[in-house]
Order: C-alpha cells, then sequence, then structure tokens
C-alpha cells in the first residue's frame, strides 16, 4: 500500500480527534470529570500523533541525496516512533498521574449527564477513524490475523493508527463507565479509578507501538513470503542453479533492498553472466515489486570442507 493510500486513514483520525478533543476539553471543564480530562488529553496527544505521521510521511518523500544514498523512507519508521512516544508521555503518564490524584482527592462532578452525551458522541467519531483505518488496512492485510498484522507490518501509519483508535475506544467505554457509576454511587472516587484505567490502556499501546517501531527502524528484512519469492526467481537452473546467501532490508514501507550472492554455472562467458544476472533482477522486482534496490554477486558454489 502507498503513503498516498495510508494517508485517508491519517486524515480521518486527525479530523476526528480534534474536533473530540475540543468536545471532551469543554466536558471536563463543565463537569470536573477527571476521567473526561484524561480522554481530553488522550485527543490532543492523537491529533498531535496524526501530524506527526503525516510529517514522517512528508520527509520520506525527499530525493536520495550524498548524505542519505538510500534515501529518506525510514522518516516513517522514526515519525511513528516518536508518536508512541508521545502517547506514552503526554497521554499515558499524564492520565496515571491524574488519576492517582483523583483517587487521593476525590471530586464531586458537575453536570455528568453532559459528560456521557461527549463521550457517546466521541465514540461514533473514533469508530468512524476506526473503520476507516481497517478499510485501508484490509488490501495490506490479506487474509492474515489483525493482531499479527500489527506485528509484521513494515508500514508503519496503518497499524498506529489502528491501536490509537482502538485504544480510544476502549478509553471512551472506560471514561464512560467511570462516569455512570460516579452518578450510580454517587462516590467521585470511581472517576479517579476510570482516569487511572485510561492511563494503564494508553501505557500498554504505546509500549507495543514501541517495541515495534523500534524493530522497524533498526531494520527488519523481507517477510517469509517475500524471501521465498525471492529465492525462486534469483535461480533459473540454465545459468543461476542456487542462491549462495540472501539479505534483505526495508529502507521504507514501499522500498526493498536485495543483497545476494548467487552461484554461477560454470563456464558462462562474461556477457552471459551479466544477461543472466539483469534477467534475474526482472524476474525478482515482477515478484516482488518493492524489490526496487538490488546488488547481485555472480559466484562459483563450493562446498564447505568436512
Amino acid at each position: 500500500m502507498s503513503a498516498s493510500g495510508g494517508k485517508k486513514a491519517i486524515f480521518a483520525a486527525l479530523s476526528a480527534n480534534a474536533g473530540i478533543a475540543v468536545a471532551k476539553f469543554a466536558g471536563a471543564l463543565i463537569t470536573g470529570s477527571g476521567s473526561m480530562l484524561a480522554e481530553a488529553v488522550h485527543s490532543l496527544a492523537d491529533t498531535g500523533n496524526q501530524g506527526l505521521l503525516l510529517l514522517g510521511q512528508k520527509r520520506a518523500e525527499q530525493e536520495a541525496d550524498e548524505l542519505h544514498p538510500f534515501g529518506y523512507g525510514r522518516n516513517r519508521y522514526f515519525y511513528s516512533f516518536v508518536v508512541a512516544l508521545v502517547l506514552f508521555t503526554l497521554g499515558s503518564m499524564y492520565a496515571i498521574w491524574e488519576g492517582i490524584h483523583k483517587i487521593q482527592h476525590p471530586e464531586e462532578l458537575s453536570s455528568p449527564i453532559v459528560a456521557v452525551v461527549i463521550l457517546a458522541i466521541a465514540a461514533v467519531l473514533e469508530g468512524f477513524s476506526f473503520a476507516t483505518a481497517m478499510k485501508e488496512s484490509a488490501a495490506l492485510r490479506g487474509s492474515t490475523g489483525w493482531w499479527r498484522f500489527i506485528r509484521n507490518s513494515r508500514n508503519p501509519e496503518l497499524p498506529v493508527v489502528m491501536l490509537e483508535d482502538s485504544g480510544a475506544l476502549v478509553g471512551l467505554l472506560i471514561a464512560l463507565l467511570a462516569v455512570v457509576l460516579t452518578m450510580l454511587t454517587e462516590n467521585p472516587v470511581w472517576d479517579g479509578i476510570g482516569t487511572l484505567g485510561i492511563g494503564i490502556l494508553l501505557g500498554v499501546i504505546a509500549v507495543v507501538l514501541i517495541v515495534e517501531m523500534k524493530s522497524l527502524l533498526i531494520g527488519e528484512g523481507a517477510t517469509p513470503e517475500q524471501i521465498r519469492a525471492i529465492r525462486e526467481n534469483l535461480v533459473d537452473s540454465t545459468h543461476i542453479d542456487r542462491v549462495i546467501h540472501l539479505r534483505t532490508e526495508y529502507l521504507g514501507p514501499e522500498e526493498l533492498l536485495v543483497a545476494a550472492k548467487v552461484a554461477i554455472v560454470p563456464g558462462l562467458e562474461i556477457g552471459d553472466i551479466a544477461t543472466a544476472i539483469d534477467a534475474a533482477e526482472e524476474r525478482v522486482r515482477t515478484a516482488v515489486p518493492i524489490a526496487r534496490l538490488m546488488y547481485i554477486e555472480p559466484d562459483l558454489y563450493r562446498t564447505q570442507p568436512a
């Protein structure tokens, strides 16, 4: 999936979160709800995060230069990693601090019904954003399960948006439950407990994102399916009879580096070897279109001494 494909999900999330943040801050100001305030900060962080994802996509479009000969594609991984850090610090840590404060020093809620209405509207908007992210991810995910898609995807933006939106929906449910329990029991401690729960939820999501984005930022290789396709298409059995070794690495979500040493059939002329290498590159790019940068070294296969 191209960067432009992921932008639709990012813009949907940006629009939804910006409107939700304003509504939640107004609700928190009216009601004095800590869980509402935690959700407002959560939505504000998410809004900034969508901006960071768009900035990462823009920076990744820079042309390769002498300082970065392989291009700037990993900017998308870097900014997604920053998003995970923002979600952890601004979202999770603040909500946990606010939750502990509200539990230790409970405060009565004013007009809690306002909080319920705002949270219900926010849930509808977040549901729209989440549905858009799922639709955008469908082609990229294929038959893979959602959790495996999030763990294995080399596209950083869609898993980030999906986890943010799913976390927002669960957080809204927690906040709504906290406000309702506060209304029913007339005990504002429930509001603090809800705020703390939202902070823990955001922390878990942020840690998952940090781990996944760190792996992409360091550099991940091709998927097992891509490796198999590359190996099969490097060999033609007439000029190249085996792959001696193969290394791959994603330079960005849509660019894969392939470096291989292949065994050439003995006795071939230099011109025939060059033609065989060119043909192998063409076959690999047809099978794996994102294998844009390839280095293939011809050699003779030698068995290792016993």
